[in-house]
């Protein structure tokens, strides 16, 4: 696509022009789907993640016409994508690996059962929380998100993302310390 084209569009497309975002969505898509491909050898997840970029694209339509090469910014999103991806698949295998030392250590059954029951008391909290903080805390603590990684891809600010977190365990120790004082 010659570039005063793909300009016209992205103009286009800044106005919420759907037919603009289907023309670029069918030249970009297959290309952004192989590029993905050649580092993430999953097919369902490059398709994920390649729905993820062209949401964002919608999502940011407001800002595309700054774009000079709206190719190389659809590259960019896709190997940031990647470097995410792989950072997060060494925090989950750092985590497994010092999980797998943890109960390598030896617990007596009463610190198990405590244990137990003080994750189940932070389930039962987590569950009452309100929705989009529950969300927040969920990837922030049990996916491994970074703030900046769910302020990515819920598209907030990385301050309420902070805010949420902090509340969420406000409520936890609240929670706890009433269970304690009974």
């Amino acid at each position: 696509m010659d570039a005063e084209l793909e300009l016209k569009y992205l103009e286009k497309l800044g106005k919420s022009d759907h037919k603009a975002f289907g023309i670029l969505f069918k030249e970009y898509h297959p290309k952004v789907k192989s590029f993905l491909f050649g580092f993430v050898k999953d097919q369902e997840l490059v398709a994920d993640m390649t729905q993820d970029i062209f949401f964002k694209v919608w999502i940011n339509r407001d800002n595309l016409s700054k774009i000079v090469s709206f190719g190389a910014y659809l590259f960019r999103m896709a190997r940031n994508m990647v470097y995410d991806h792989y950072e997060h698949i060494n925090v989950i295998e750092k985590y497994s690996l010092e999980q797998q030392e943890l109960q390598e250590q030896t617990c007596s059954p009463e610190e198990d059962l405590y244990a137990r029951e003080l994750s189940l008391l932070i389930d039962t909290v987590v569950d009452r929380m309100p929705p989009q903080r529950k969300r927040i805390f969920i990837m922030s603590r049990h996916e491994y998100h970074s703030n900046d990684e769910i302020s990515k891809k819920l598209n907030i600010n990385k301050r309420t993302v902070e805010n949420h977190i902090t509340q969420a365990l406000q409520d936890i120790r609240k929670e706890l310390h009433s269970v304690n004082n009974t």
